[in-house]
């Protein structure tokens, strides 16, 4: 999926050409986690280039697992989620490379990593530049309320080297704690007052009018010299194989700077650690142990995640810094002619066709959809990739997204519908509990009550620890886009209404198994179609016609 979109992006040209683009794919077996990634990256490259590798900048994007917090991202990659702006749109690669586009020739030979799903943009003097080209360790840092620091990497800043004053810091870290309480980052110093930061405070005695200012300094992309990427290649090469997920952010990093402890590879309060990643997480420890870590603080900066439903539906429709900051658009690269009456304002419509008639609410995204005259889609919903032709009305915090898939050699067509709510990660272990697991607000034992389907072993796809919406197989294969749609949705009200809707007769697919036999190319086709559709309207109303 990956290869095919890199190719065509560079096709059309919406690319930078003289870039090498690489997709690489863990190794198979057990999850090894981002910094497993990172380490196997590093092993590709060199079985590649050999030693040139080391000469090379690189920018390393992790480009998410399953992405089951944001599902309509799953089945073609985070990295290629469309953004409600361009014509014809960005997607979340684009504007990767257009915010670290300055960053290389300010770069000495390394690896700058980063997420799929998150956007930080910053503002800096004429004069001021972020370079990296110091040894060892470089990571940005933005400030943040406190509640975000609780999810994300916290710097604990040398308060020597740093005075809070200015667009852009170069400083030094004293320690990193990944994912701290409020407590922690108080009693270790982290908390600063912003525009003032010389004032890093354990004491926890603040006047109120102090209070709202506080803020501590958390972390988004970092960069590794090549001589530290080598350290860690030949780690893993002496590791063999992984078989345990190891954090580039919560592993790497917080081995680093002169305050760093060893508590962090026996905290167990996050993750159930088996003895392998203990013992991984010592040997990188003292491996990393007294390497710099380098923060350059970018104190008029904003960092943006994207990774779940509700941070997509809210950062494109109704932030209002964001929609200013990237001039985010209501309709971007979609032909839509009675916008005026039937689409509110923070409705976000992205590449998609709405033929006259049809109303969107408040607060939702379509994106790479066709939809009829008589489709009224609530508030806070989101619709990828559907084809929808009938009369209906989509209710409010509805996530509708097709796929096309492959099995026996014949396309077919699944859709999944759930609430925007529903946590498509939780799981239980036994039959007997899933009627803990919820649909659209309603017990999964009652939903699948109404839909006749009966609770068996075969119920779930997955081997039978994990039971949850994820690997339910409830959703019909139909045999085109729009009657896949239109099963989905009928299932959705039989739940809403509680009346029967019985899907005898129907193979019945998961989320999981959509994935596994995802068609690529019927998908990206039905993408090409909207985008010709589009183009040859905008060339339309150029030439006057």
């Amino acid at each position: 999926a990956y290869r095919q979109q890199l190719a065509e992006k560079l096709s059309r040209k919406e690319l930078p050409l003289g870039v090498r683009y690489h997709v690489f794919v863990d190794p198979p077996g057990p999850k090894i986690g981002n910094g497993g990634s990172t380490l196997h990256v590093l092993r590709c490259l060199e079985d590649l280039y050999g030693d040139k590798w080391t000469s090379f900048i690189v920018l390393l994007i992790h480009s998410g697992g399953y992405s089951q917090r944001l599902p309509n991202a799953s089945a073609l990659g985070k990295i290629f989620t469309a953004l409600p702006f361009g014509d014809p749109i960005y997607q979340m690669l684009e504007l990767k490379l257009a915010m670290y586009i300055d960053f290389p020739s300010h770069m000495k030979p390394g690896i700058l990593i980063t997420c799929s799903d998150d956007i930080e943009l910053y503002s800096t003097g004429v004069t001021e530049t972020v370079t990296f080209d110091k040894p060892g360790f470089t990571a940005l840092a933005h400030p943040s309320d406190l509640t975000v620091g609780t999810t994300h990497g916290v710097f604990v800043l040398d308060p020597s080297s740093f005075s809070g004053k200015g667009g852009l810091e170069y400083t030094s870290c004293h320690h990193f704690l990944h994912k701290p309480d409020i407590e922690t980052m108080r009693r270790c110093g982290a908390v600063c007052i912003r525009g003032n930061c010389s004032q890093l405070s354990s004491s926890g005695d603040r006047s109120d009018s102090d209070m709202g200012l506080e803020c501590v300094y958390t972390d988004s992309i970092f960069y590794m010299d090549h001589s530290i990427a080598k350290q860690l290649l030949t780690f893993y090469k002496q590791m063999g194989t992984l078989c345990c997920e190891i954090d580039a952010y919560g592993d790497f990093l917080q081995a680093l700077g002169p305050g760093a402890t060893q508590d962090y590879t026996k905290n167990t309060s996050n993750v159930t650690k088996e003895e392998a990643q203990l013992e991984v997480q010592q040997k990188l420890r003292s491996l990393l142990k007294g390497t710099t870590l380098n923060v350059i603080v970018l104190n008029n900066s904003k960092f943006y995640h994207i990774g779940t439903t509700q941070e997509y539906l809210f950062h494109f429709t109704s932030d209002r810094k964001l929609k200013f900051e990237l001039n985010l658009l209501s309709v971007a690269f979609s032909i839509f002619s009675d916008k005026a009456e039937t689409l509110d304002q923070s409705a976000s419509i992205i590449q998609s066709i709405l033929e006259p008639g049809c109303f969107v609410g408040p607060g939702s995204i379509i994106e790479y959809s066709r939809v009829g005259p008589e489709v009224s889609v609530g508030k806070n919903s989101i619709i990828s990739g559907s084809y929808i032709n009938l009369k209906v009305d989509i209710p409010s915090n509805c996530f509708l997204s097709s796929l096309s898939i492959k099995i026996n050699d014949q396309v077919k067509y699944v859709s999944m519908v759930f609430s925007v709510e529903d946590d498509l990660k939780k799981s239980v272990k036994m039959l007997s509990d899933i009627h803990s697991l919820q649909f659209f607000g309603v017990s999964l034992l009652e939903c699948l009550d109404l839909w006749g389907v009966k609770v068996s072993d075969q119920l779930f796809s997955s081997e039978n620890t994990r039971l949850g919406l994820w690997t339910a197989r409830i959703f019909p294969v139909c045999s085109t886009l729009s009657e896949s749609v239109r099963m989905s949705l009928k299932m959705l009200n039989s739940v809403q209404h509680m009346s029967a809707f019985k899907l005898n007769g129907f193979k019945l697919l998961s989320v999981e198994e959509m994935l596994t036999y995802k068609d690529v190319e019927d998908m990206l086709k039905f993408r090409k179609q909207i985008y010709d559709e589009i183009h040859l309207q905008r060339q339309k109303e150029k030439s006057g016609l």
